[in-house]
């Protein structure tokens, strides 16, 4: 049961995304023989907040890639005024996604991944549209204040997909982000984040999907290796540094 907070009115614009098997071109190539997609056939989607959690490799990011493109976003990153490319790198999943939408309606849409950042930013240059992202140019400053520069002064309502954006943020960065998630939620927003980061996957409400052998499963927060590994880290470091380094080391 999806319970929003109170006084803020939801603005979702996908419910659920499906794999059509019979549009796939080729079902031996990736990413469709990765585990996690193996079995996949849909997935409910969060009208607010939803997470996408797992190992490296596990096709978190190669699906948010692919909803992105199948929104009509480029592959790279950016708004859908922006279209552009440096290396064709992406999958064909989205050519067999079907997307179930609340409302065809979506004010504005954004697909940002943390090593095509500066890629996004060279194209808004390019195109001459700095006015409204900031006060100087995104290339001017560090990684994590052009991503929080991008997501302060040009996100507002609309749908927002994002991959790793922690990569960019420093742990006390990561929370500003949350307050910004949280502002994005306000407005009417929705977002999906491939992340491995437990301090972002800690938002309330949000939902969590893991990318495991098994397939794509819904999980709870503190039962997410994340959460487990980096408390078992803090509460005891000394004990998790021998186990991982030897007695001599530490």
């Amino acid at each position: 049961m999806t319970h929003f907070r109170h006084g803020v009115t939801p603005g979702p614009y996908i419910e659920s995304v499906s794999l059509e098997r019979d549009r796939i071109v080729n079902p031996a190539h990736y990413p469709f023989q990765l585990p996690a997609l193996r079995e996949f056939s849909s997935l409910d989607l969060h009208p607010q907040v939803t997470f996408f959690v797992g190992e490296n490799g596990s096709g978190k990011s190669t699906l948010l890639e692919a909803i992105a493109i199948a929104n009509g976003l480029c592959a790279e990153g950016g708004s859908r005024n922006l279209r552009f490319g440096t290396r064709d790198s992406h999958s064909d999943l989205h050519q067999a996604l079907r997307l179930r939408r609340y409302t065809a309606l979506v004010p504005d849409a954004w697909f940002l991944r943390a090593e095509s950042l500066y890629n996004v930013a060279t194209e808004i240059e390019r195109v001459g549209s700095l006015d409204g992202y900031s006060d100087r140019s995104l290339h001017e400053q560090s990684h994590g204040e052009a991503f929080l520069s991008l997501a302060e002064n040009r996100f507002g309502q609309g749908l927002y997909l994002l991959d790793e954006p922690e990569a960019a943020l420093s742990p006390q960065r990561q929370l500003s982000f949350l307050v910004l998630l949280d502002d994005l939620v306000k407005k009417g927003s929705q977002l999906v984040i491939a992340t491995h980061s437990p301090l972002l996957m800690s938002y309330p409400t949000a939902r969590i999907y893991e990318f495991n052998g098994r397939g794509i499963e819904p999980i709870d927060y503190e039962q997410t290796e994340h959460y487990r590994v980096t408390r078992a880290l803090l509460e005891s470091p000394e004990r998790m540094l021998r186990q991982l380094l030897g007695d001599d080391s530490v």
